[in-house]
């Protein structure tokens, strides 16, 4: 039986990114079935090539997009993406403009805000062109005990009063339009199943969401006609639509499935994304050198952040030199057979990250490729 490493995949010019189509449909259908009915948004932050958000969009279940910058947004929608919420807050003035200035634009963009300046900066932008800018209010979703706070730093409003004082502003602000709301609760998407303990902050954090989440679109919608509730991420999307709250998931790393990802219990998604490097030295019979491979994940500097070498089987790094920029040597069984110019494969720690490092993606389906398209960078695309 094929499988994705048999695909002859040349990186003889430098590492190469491969996404195994077959597994990425499957993970699609495994999330959708998890969200149980709720629409998905597909986070393009950890997909960031821009012909597998435009298959994300076409399917059955998928709502529109969560990008992770304003350009980023007009970009997709004049390449036709629709219902586009920028996920953090932005200070492209220059781009709210041409926003502003764009009929479709308008229409399909929804900016992020959680700060009196957030609405002022979108909303004078909106009166001097004369329209309203669509916006969406980021609610904190950490789970708070006492003076502990778990989550992300994230939003200045946590509570269901602070979320509905801040919708009356919004209404008062002319050149807005308060539209949706997002609750990232990132203690649960964002933390494996690793120990008894994380396992019942999860399900307290949980517990906790059910009531407040309900109770700030509530107060919220005391101010604003909502036309949407967004929150949880792939380790939270067979959680996250329990409330009925909640209007769409937001899902990305689960269609690739980097190795972040591979400590959660309740998530049955599989690798989908690798990159490819090849064999350059061979120091001792023992030890081979592939070119490059450096490739940490953002976040707190540790071996967690290293790409986890995966084909041939028996790969480790030597603990005093790991992925290098240009050369990353390896020990180990899996040594044995590989010569000068063989492929090691590899996972990234994290889903998107890694299309940062390639212009192109190879696409592979029954141990072949059928195409290769262009990540963002690969179409001259840099968003940070």
């Amino acid at each position: 039986m094929t499988s994705v490493f048999d695909a002859p995949i040349d990186a003889g010019e430098g590492p190469q990114f491969v996404v195994d189509q077959g597994v990425l449909r499957e993970n699609f259908e495994k999330l959708r079935r998890a969200a149980d009915g709720v629409p998905l948004r597909l986070a393009s932050k950890s997909v960031r090539v821009r012909s597998i958000l435009e298959w994300g969009l076409e399917q059955d279940g998928v709502c529109g997009l969560l990008v992770y910058s304003a350009a980023e947004a007009l970009w997709l929608v004049e390449n036709g993406a629709h219902d586009v919420v920028i996920a953090y807050p932005s200070v492209d003035v220059a781009t709210m403009a041409m926003v502003a200035q764009n009929d479709t634009a308008r229409r399909e963009i929804t900016f992020m805000v959680d700060l009196p300046e957030h609405l002022e900066m979108i909303g004078r932008i909106g009166r001097e062109h004369g329209c309203e800018l669509r916006v969406s209010l980021d609610v904190d979703a950490s789970l708070r005990i006492g003076r502990l706070s778990l989550g992300v730093h994230r939003s200045s409003v946590h509570t269901a009063e602070e979320a509905g004082e801040f919708a009356r502003l919004a209404s008062e602000t002319e050149g807005v339009r308060l539209v949706g709301i997002m609750m990232y609760e990132a203690q649960v998407a964002g933390v494996a199943d690793a120990t008894p303990v994380h396992r019942l902050i999860k399900r307290r954090s949980v517990q906790e969401l059910e009531v407040r989440r309900g109770a700030v679109r509530r107060a919220v919608e005391q101010y604003a006609d909502l036309e949407f509730v967004n929150g949880g991420g792939t380790g939270s999307v067979h959680l996250t639509g329990n409330d009925g709250v909640v209007t769409d998931i937001a899902v990305g790393s689960g269609l690739f499935t980097s190795t972040f990802f591979d400590n959660y219990r309740d998530l049955t998604t599989k690798a989908a994304a690798y990159f490819v490097s090849p064999v350059v030295r061979r120091p001792s019979e023992s030890v081979v050198v592939t070119f490059s491979g450096g490739y940490l994940a953002s976040g707190v500097g540790n071996s967690s952040r290293m790409p986890t070498p995966v084909w041939p089987e028996g790969l480790r790094y030597f603990g005093q030199e790991g992925p290098g920029e240009v050369q990353t040597p390896l020990r180990g069984p899996g040594t044995r057979g590989l010569a000068i110019g063989d492929n090691v494969w590899f996972r990234h720690t994290k889903a998107g990250e890694a299309c940062e490092r390639f212009d192109t993606v190879h696409v592979v389906e029954g141990g072949r490729v059928i195409e290769t398209v262009p990540t963002y960078r690969g179409e001259g695309k840099n968003f940070g």
